[in-house]
């Protein structure tokens, strides 16, 4: 018994990645034949074992790993949601698009039709099933979004659930009131009752850390983000964007001029787009698996984006539609062969980089002294693997 009066725990491994700052953005901390003390869940010590103190030493340490990483942060996820949507896949499978399924009455429409008729329970156990296979993938801190509710009560029930999901796994909640128009509504009336109701009563319960919305032809446009970035200046609430996924439609520069905290998807940005992300100190989240679910080609431009100076991010866009992956080891392998980003790179985007874009870099994203000890243990002894075997 050492430290706080908890039982401390050794880890040792042939290979730590702490994700600390190394000799430039994009580099890491490697130490070889090392060893990390937790104590109550707090990082206590890491370093070389051979510089183990004398103290740790009785402490049981268990089996050697091969390798340890911080813990994967998902930056981007709508985690929670009813039903499921296998049809929309089988006709993707025959070569429907996007959308077709969607204008056949499948797509984010059936998954808030699924989700509004969903039991409470229900979407609880659907939640913390979804968290528990991340957690197994390395995933130790999650964001998840609300937006497949569509009216009032449905997504404060969705956001409350979001928020149920703390004792289970760390998480930020983002409300995606704005992710559709509902079937029925003008959308005049719907983003009248998300202003007028829905923020107000979030602010009030303080229900979400921050808001999103998607920008795209047929959604939502430059005005009604810039309605939804006024509320979150008066709220206190991060914007993220969902910007750029089915064309270059100017979404990467209006997030930049809008401040928001993330951009998300960036597809179809252009090099104006990026430069505009750069200057503005907009974070973009980039999002292969969703190109992949969808089984389309266009990939965002990450190599224009890193020699651009911009912290690129990488998360998995969990959702039952177009990214059904609860893995970011899969969207780094994804990366790494369709991107052209390095093992490495693709590391810091899962969690350094991922850490600062939900404003918990003080917590996750590397394995320091001070910080929670949420790593993820590898058995292979070269960080590499994590996107090699996918």
């Amino acid at each position: 018994m050492v430290g706080s009066g908890h039982e401390a725990k050794v880890t040792l491994a042939k290979q730590v990645v702490t994700g600390r700052l190394g000799d430039h953005p994009w580099d890491a901390e490697i130490i070889k034949d090392a060893a990390i003390v937790s104590d109550d869940g707090i990082c206590k010590w890491i370093g070389p074992r051979d510089d183990l103190p004398d103290e740790y030493w009785a402490v049981d340490g268990g089996v050697e790993s091969g390798c340890v990483v911080p813990g994967l942060v998902d930056a981007h996820t709508h985690l929670v949601f009813g039903g499921d949507r296998y049809d929309d896949f089988e006709k993707r499978s025959q070569g429907k698009s996007y959308a077709e399924i969607a204008a056949s009455g499948g797509g984010i429409k059936r998954t808030v039709e699924l989700t509004r008729n969903a039991t409470w329970e229900s979407l609880q156990d659907g939640l913390v099933r979804r968290a528990f296979q991340a957690k197994l993938a390395g995933t130790r801190l999650v964001e998840v979004k609300s937006g497949y509710g569509l009216e009032h009560d449905a997504e404060i029930r969705l956001l409350d659930a979001a928020n149920s999901l703390l004792p289970h796994m760390p998480r930020t909640v983002t409300y995606l009131g704005l992710h559709a128009i509902p079937e029925g509504r003008t959308k005049e009336d719907y983003m009248d009752e998300v202003f007028r109701r829905t923020l107000p009563e979030i602010h009030k319960r303080k229900l979400a850390d921050a808001v999103d919305i998607f920008v795209e032809d047929g959604y939502y446009n430059a005005d009604d983000a810039r309605r939804l970035a006024q509320a979150a200046k008066q709220y206190g609430l991060d914007l993220r964007m969902h910007v750029d996924q089915f064309g270059d439609h100017g979404g990467a520069r209006l997030a930049a001029e809008l401040g928001a905290k993330t951009a998300d998807h960036l597809e179809y940005t252009g090099d104006d787009g990026i430069r505009a992300l750069a200057d503005a100190g907009v974070i973009p989240v980039l999002l292969p698996a969703s190109v992949f679910g969808l089984g389309l080609s266009k990939y965002p431009d990450a190599r224009k984006m890193i020699e651009a100076g911009l912290p690129v991010v990488l998360a998995t866009d969990c959702n039952p539609g177009s990214s059904p992956t609860l893995s970011l080891p899969m969207v780094m392998a994804i990366a790494c062969r369709y991107m052209k980003m390095t093992p490495m790179e693709a590391l810091v985007a899962c969690t350094r980089n991922a850490a600062r874009a939900l404003n918990l870099e003080h917590e996750f994203g590397t394995i320091e002294v001070g910080k929670r000890a949420a790593f993820h243990v590898l058995p292979e002894p070269d960080y590499r693997s994590l996107a090699c075997w996918f």
